[in-house]
């Protein structure tokens, strides 16, 4: 994938705000265990931001994808990985189904000011008993003449403490299977009957606030309703890919900031008379976790290509998220091992994208879901036995 002067430009764009918005603060927010949101979002609205690929009549830019991982790959040199993955839940997992699917009255009313950063928008997918099995959601919305009416919960949830509406995925129906009966739902989350819950004690990302939330009868009109009905499933699997290859891009920098501290540790710390990084096993070890991020970088760029293209990435998006999920897990460990330990320490960086990035073989579908997929679309899954 090649950049132009534009990425470029939004690139050094981008590097000017984390650096002078966001990371001179990240510590404050990590500590307070939440970030403003609204604070935040809204300065990243009025510089065009959050709307990279989203139309021009609602606040978009209508840039292809590229730009998009241009951004992301930005905001992964966030220090904080809550921050990030919460400015991603706003551009590329609570959206990109609305501005596609969606009625020009609902586009209107809250993609506009979710790209203007007036509005905090989160994702509602994952379930207690429905993670990374999507299909196996229990939460229902039953039709009510123009209306729905919403009960169940919904678990791990993104920016819900601080959120105005969430993307809703939910059965509408009993008929069809469990993809053919899903609907997604523009749901205000200060509707009657909505309870959010404590925000929820996590390994990482701390500074990102996530909690469960509970729907009680909520009442919603129809209108809400992204598209069609009963074509929910399909729609949260297009806005996958745009997560998963936002989260491949965005977390292969936060892994590789964590390499460069490493780089830079290992040679100014002397033991035994010479630096860490003198040591083989060191310098070795290190150029082999570089060339593997940027194996990694090169399939999301290649997914983001034929993304760009109209293609299906289905196979490519996974392939990138599940070797960047397979890097999360091995790379920071072997930074913090170089650290001794100094990297057993809570305020290390490393440690930070030790506990941060290991939520990325998990979260918008597990390294094991990937493979799965993969298995799928190689044609090589075995056909189920019953």
């Amino acid at each position: 994938m090649l950049f132009g002067e534009e990425h470029h430009a939004l690139r050094a764009s981008l590097k000017r705000f984390v650096e002078t918005e966001i990371n001179p603060y990240v510590e404050a927010w990590e500590e307070a265990k939440i970030f403003p949101a609204h604070e935040l979002f809204k300065k990243l609205g009025d510089v065009g931001f959050l709307g990279i690929t989203k139309p021009v009549e609602y606040g978009g830019q209508n840039l292809d994808y590229s730009y998009e991982i241009v951004m992301a790959e930005e905001l992964g040199h966030i220090r904080s990985g809550g921050v990030s993955t919460a400015i991603g839940v706003q551009t590329d997992m609570c959206t990109p189904a609305l501005a596609k699917h969606g009625s020009d009255e609902l586009r209107q009313d809250y993609l506009a000011p979710s790209i203007a950063g007036e509005i905090v928008g989160c994702i509602g997918v994952s379930e207690v008993g429905a993670g990374s099995d999507v299909a196996s959601l229990k939460t229902y919305a039953r039709s009510d003449g123009n209306d729905y009416i919403i009960n169940g919960s919904k678990m791990w949830i993104t920016n819900s403490t601080q959120a105005d509406w969430m993307c809703l995925l939910c059965n509408t129906s009993d008929e069809g299977g469990p993809h053919k009966n899903k609907s997604l739902i523009v749901v205000p989350m200060d509707s009657p009957g909505i309870t959010v819950g404590e925000k929820l004690k996590k390994l990482g990302g701390h500074a990102s606030d996530t909690a469960p939330v509970y729907f009680d009868d909520v009442r919603i009109p129809k209108r809400n309703r992204i598209g069609q009905e009963g074509r929910g499933f399909i729609y949260q699997m297009e806005q996958f890919q745009e997560e998963r290859l936002y989260a491949a891009a965005k977390f292969l920098s936060q892994v590789e900031d964590g390499v460069e501290e490493t780089i830079q540790y290992t040679r100014e710390r002397q033991v035994f008379g010479r630096s860490v990084l003198d040591n083989q096993v060191v310098h070795y070890k290190l150029a082999e976790i570089l060339t593997e991020i940027e194996a990694a970088r090169a399939l999301t760029y290649l997914a983001t290509e034929k993304y760009i293209n109209g293609e299906n990435v289905t196979k490519l998006a996974s392939m990138a998220k599940y070797k960047m999920g397979v890097i999360t897990q091995t790379v920071p460990s072997a930074c913090l091992q170089f650290f001794g330990g100094q990297g057993f320490m809570w305020d290390n960086y490393v440690t930070r994208v030790f506990r941060d990035t290991r939520n990325a073989s998990i979260g918008g579908g597990t390294n094991e879901i990937m493979l799965q997929i993969i298995s799928k679309e190689l044609g090589i899954m075995p056909s189920k036995q019953t």
